[in-house]
C-alpha cells in the first residue's frame, strides 16, 4: 500500500511538472502565458540532388483559387506551397469558368447600384490577372517562382483542358474556337500543356480536337498524372509526341486535406533547370528536362530518371573478399523512397537509409526500380552497374 501511495505521488507530481512546462510567459504581457506546443508552421524540405549539373526544382504546373473555382486565395496558395517544399508554382484560373464571381458581386452589390447581381455567361468583365499578380507579390516574401498562368477549360470529352503557362496577359487569350485561344497564348510566349488527358473518360485514346492541335504543334506538355490519377500510356504519348512530362495537383481545396492528412506529399513536376528563374524555367520545359512525381511513384524519360536515381542513390564498398566479391552499400541521400528489385520480393531504399548488397567478381549488380515507369512495354527501368 505504502509503494502505491508513493507511486501516485509521483504521478501527480510529474503531471504537475509538466503541466507548468505547458505554457511560458510571454515577453511582453505580464498576465498572459502561451502555449509551449503551439509551434509556427515551418517549410517541408524535399531533398533532390542536382542532376547533370542541373537543379531539381520542385514545382506545381496546375492550381486553382477563389479567382476561378478554388477555395482558397492567391496568397493562401503560396504559403502553401512553401510549406510543402515547393520552389515553382503555376496559378492557372479557369477563362470559362468563375463561379465565385457572382458571389463575389453579391458580396460588392453596395458598391454598385443598379448593376446586375449575376457573374456574366461565357463574357470576361474581370480582370483575370489579378490572381497572378496577387501570387506574384506574395511569392517575394517566401523565395517561390510563380508562373502566370491559365487554363483553357471546355467540354472534357470533345475538347479537354489546356494549360497556358508564362502567360502575359489572361484577358486577351479567350476565343470561341479554343485553338484560337491556344494559338493567342503562344503568342504571348507562353507553353501549352494538355491537362488530365484521362478524367471522365472511359481511356485515353487521342479525340479528334487534340489529333489537331498535336498536328498543329500548338502542345508542348502533358500530364502524366493529376491528383490521385496517373494515366500510364501518357508516358509513352508524351516521348512519342515529345511533350513534358507533368504530375500536378490540380489543386481547388487544400493540400493538407488532400495529402497531407493521408500521410503524402503534393504531385510535383521536377523540373531540370540551371537556377530557379522564370527564362531557366521555360528552358527547362522547352527541353523536356522533367519528371513526374505522383505518391510516391516516379515517371519520366528512361536515360533521365536512370541519371535521376544515381545522383539519389551512391554505392559505397566497404569489403572484397578473397573471392573478389564486393560488398556495398546503397545509400539514398535523398527524400525520394525508391521500390527496387533484385530478382526476388521487391524492397524498399526509404530516405536517408542504406541498404548493403553484393555482387561476385566480374558480375553486374542488376535491378529494377519498380515505382518508376518509363515510356514503352519495360514500364521500369533497369539499372545495371558494373565495378
Amino acid at each position: 500500500m505504502k509503494k502505491l501511495f508513493i507511486l501516485a505521488i509521483a504521478c501527480i507530481a510529474t503531471f504537475e511538472a509538466s503541466a507548468q512546462t505547458t505554457y511560458y510567459q510571454d515577453k511582453d504581457n505580464v498576465d498572459m502565458l502561451r502555449h509551449a506546443q503551439s509551434k509556427e508552421v515551418l517549410r517541408e524540405e524535399f531533398v533532390l540532388p542536382d542532376v547533370n549539373g542541373y537543379k531539381v526544382l520542385k514545382s506545381d504546373l496546375h492550381s486553382h483559387t477563389i479567382y476561378s473555382d478554388g477555395n482558397v486565395t492567391p496568397e493562401y496558395r503560396v504559403r502553401e506551397a512553401w510549406v510543402d517544399g515547393l520552389d515553382v508554382l503555376a496559378i492557372t484560373e479557369h477563362i470559362e469558368y468563375r463561379p465565385w464571381e457572382g458571389k463575389m458581386i453579391s458580396y460588392l452589390k453596395g458598391y454598385f447600384p443598379g448593376e446586375p447581381n449575376k457573374a456574366a455567361a461565357n463574357t470576361i468583365l474581370a480582370d483575370l490577372n489579378v490572381s497572378n499578380n496577387a501570387a506574384i507579390a506574395a511569392a517575394s516574401g517566401y523565395g517561390i517562382t510563380i508562373i502566370p498562368g491559365a487554363e483553357i477549360t471546355r467540354d472534357q470529352h470533345k475538347i479537354g483542358h489546356y494549360n497556358a503557362l508564362f502567360v502575359k496577359d489572361v484577358n486577351t487569350i479567350y476565343d470561341p474556337d479554343p485553338a484560337v485561344s491556344m494559338k493567342k497564348a503562344r503568342e504571348q510566349g507562353a507553353l501549352i500543356m494538355h491537362n488530365h488527358p484521362g478524367w471522365i473518360r472511359k481511356n485515353v485514346d487521342i479525340i479528334e480536337f487534340e489529333k489537331k492541335v498535336y498536328d498543329e504543334g500548338l502542345i508542348d506538355g502533358i500530364e502524366i498524372m493529376n491528383g490521385a490519377e496517373f494515366y500510364p500510356p501518357i508516358v509513352t504519348r508524351a516521348q512519342e509526341k515529345k511533350f513534358f512530362m507533368a504530375a500536378n495537383t490540380d489543386i481547388h481545396g487544400t493540400t493538407t486535406m488532400d495529402y497531407v492528412a493521408q500521410g503524402h506529399r503534393r504531385n510535383m513536376t521536377f523540373i531540370l533547370a540551371k537556377e530557379n528563374t522564370l527564362p531557366a524555367i521555360k528552358e527547362a520545359l522547352k527541353a523536356r528536362r522533367t519528371l513526374a512525381y505522383s505518391f510516391g511513384t516516379l515517371a519520366g524519360e528512361e536515360q533521365l530518371v536512370k541519371d535521376f536515381f544515381m545522383a539519389c542513390v551512391k554505392f559505397e564498398t566497404f569489403k572484397v573478399d578473397g573471392n573478389g566479391k564486393r560488398s556495398m552499400r546503397m545509400v539514398n541521400n535523398s527524400s525520394m523512397n525508391f521500390i527496387l528489385r533484385f530478382g526476388g520480393n521487391p524492397v524498399e531504399l526509404r530516405p536517408f537509409t542504406s541498404r548493403n548488397v553484393s555482387v561476385a567478381k566480374d558480375k553486374e549488380l542488376i535491378f529494377t526500380v519498380e515505382n518508376i515507369w518509363i515510356p514503352g512495354d519495360a514500364k521500369h527501368p533497369t539499372i545495371k552497374l558494373k565495378w
